[in-house]
C-alpha cells in the first residue's frame, strides 16, 4: 500500500449499508417507487443525472430533520471500512468520498471516518424543507472520474498510484480512469470490469 497516494471511494452501499435517497424516500412512504428508479440507474439502464432529478423531485416537501433521522437510525458503516481507512492513513494515502448522494450524508461519513475530501450533490432546502431540486452540477460518472484525476494531479501522483472503489455503473469511469479499480458489494457489470 505504501506505493499508493490516493483512494477515491463511492459512498452508498460501498462505505455505508444504505442507499440514502431510498431511505429518505421511505420517510415519505415512497421507498419502493424511488428504489426502482435507483436500481435501474445502478444497472446503467437510466441516465444518472436524470434519474437523480426524478428521485429528488419525489422528495419535495420533506422536512430537513428527516435527513438527520436517516443518519441516526439507519446509516451504518459496511464491514471492513474502518480497517481500510486505518490502512490508508497508516500508509499516507489521501482519502476522498465522491458520491452521487447528498452533502449532508457525505459530510457525516467524511467526519466519521476522518477522510481528507468529500464531493457530493446538494439538495435544495428552503424554510427547512426539501424543494425537490438538486443545486449545481450533478456528481455523475464523469465528475467522479474527473475528481480522481484532478486530485491525483494536485497531489503529484503517477497514474498507477491511485485506488478507486465503487459499486455501480456510475463508478466505472473512475474505476478505470487510473490505477487500481476495486468492486465492493458491487453489481455484476462492475464486478466484471473491476481489477
Amino acid at each position: 500500500l505504501s506505493h499508493f497516494g490516493l483512494c477515491v471511494m463511492d459512498m452508498d452501499s460501498t462505505l455505508i449499508n444504505i442507499e440514502c435517497i431510498d431511505e429518505i424516500a421511505d420517510m415519505m412512504n415512497l421507498k419502493l417507487e424511488v428504489a426502482a428508479i435507483t436500481e435501474a440507474a445502478m444497472r446503467g439502464e437510466l441516465d444518472f443525472p436524470a434519474s437523480l432529478r426524478k428521485r429528488v423531485a419525489l422528495l419535495k416537501g420533506l422536512d430537513e430533520s428527516q435527513l438527520q433521522r436517516v443518519i441516526d437510525e439507519r446509516l451504518k458503516l459496511n464491514p471492513g471500512v474502518l480497517e481500510w481507512i486505518a490502512a490508508c492513513k497508516a500508509n499516507n494515502i489521501k482519502t476522498i468520498v465522491v458520491s452521487g448522494g447528498c452533502t449532508m450524508f457525505v459530510n457525516h461519513v467524511k467526519a466519521l471516518l476522518g477522510l481528507d475530501y468529500a464531493v457530493a450533490n446538494t439538495l435544495e432546502i428552503v424554510d427547512g424543507k426539501l424543494t425537490g431540486k438538486v443545486l449545481g452540477d450533478i456528481v455523475d460518472a464523469d465528475r467522479k472520474a474527473l475528481e480522481l484525476v484532478k486530485l491525483s494531479d494536485e497531489l503529484g501522483l503517477k497514474n498507477d498510484q491511485t485506488i478507486a472503489i465503487g459499486y455501480v455503473a456510475n463508478d466505472l469511469k473512475m474505476m478505470t480512469a487510473e490505477g487500481v479499480g476495486i468492486a465492493s458489494h458491487a453489481k455484476a457489470a462492475v464486478q466484471h470490469q473491476a481489477m
